[in-house]
């Protein structure tokens, strides 16, 4: 297992030179939210090869981060494409002056590793371990059909989410509006939401492995839970947002993140 996971860490880390080269070469450090979710799955991926089981829970698992990794990483590069470098890299380059580069390397691109490795042991913990036999109704059988069903409904939320945000924007008489209906009409962040559920989903699968060890790796599900409600995500989206009378209306009617009936003006 210790085997695996290491070199796995270093797979991850040598793939993410990748967007450091390029951002680096462009001068566009917001490269790297294009790379990031293929970093779980080159972590995955290279877990799964090297343990060489190829038990259901492995390939269930490593078929999940794919389907995720791969639609956020071409949602968020049609999303940016074209476009200049993200205000948060442009005032970390700011702040980095002549050092731009090295802080850019540790404060970026290892940071984002480290984040990734943290974020996806659940995974990488899974297909570190031989995969237990299956039988009705036992703990491993019962952890993997419902963590399979709530990785479902967060891929749901984030995916329609996007799809729908990325749709609404496009429509000229929406410039200035605010999106609240279907999945936005439960939820302020169903993007959000949904990544934050799919890696709960991820780990209730891992508890299944090795009894009782996985449930140590719950801290994957904290991480990612609490970046993106008070680092990366919701706050930084409000942020963007105050003073704006129609998303505060918007914020009084609808749940902050988990979804539910929304209010009446």
């Amino acid at each position: 297992m210790i085997f695996t996971i290491l070199w796995s860490a270093i797979a991850l880390v040598l793939f993410m030179h990748i967007p450091f080269l390029i951002g680096t070469a462009l001068k566009n450090n917001g490269v790297i939210d294009s790379f990031y979710p293929l970093g779980f799955v080159v972590l995955i991926w290279t877990s799964f090869i090297l343990m060489g089981t190829f038990g259901i829970h492995q390939i269930i698992v490593t078929i999940l981060v794919t389907l995720w990794g791969a639609r956020l990483a071409i949602h968020v590069t049609n999303r940016n494409w074209g476009k200049p470098e993200d205000k948060r890299y442009r005032n970390m380059r700011e702040r980095f002056g002549d050092e731009v580069i090295l802080k850019s390397y540790l404060r970026i691109y290892l940071f984002q590793s480290l984040i990734i490795f943290l974020v996806a042991f659940p995974a990488l913990f899974i297909n570190s371990n031989p995969s237990p036999e299956l039988a009705f109704m036992n703990w491993s059988t019962f952890t993997l059909v419902l963590g399979g069903v709530i990785w479902v409904i967060g891929f749901y939320f984030e995916a329609v989410g996007d799809y729908q945000l990325a749709h609404f924007l496009k429509q000229p008489e929406n410039k200035g509006k605010i999106m609240d209906q279907s999945v936005w009409k439960y939820t302020q962040h169903p993007n959000y939401f949904g990544e934050v559920t799919m890696w709960w989903g991820i780990w209730v699968i891992s508890t299944g492995i090795y009894f009782p060890w996985g449930f140590i790796t719950v801290f994957g599900p904290i991480i990612i839970n609490f970046m993106i409600i008070n680092v990366s995500g919701v706050r930084l989206l409000k942020k963007g947002f105050e003073g704006n009378d129609e998303y505060a209306k918007y914020q009084r009617r609808t749940p902050q993140f988990i979804p539910w009936k929304p209010k009446k003006n």
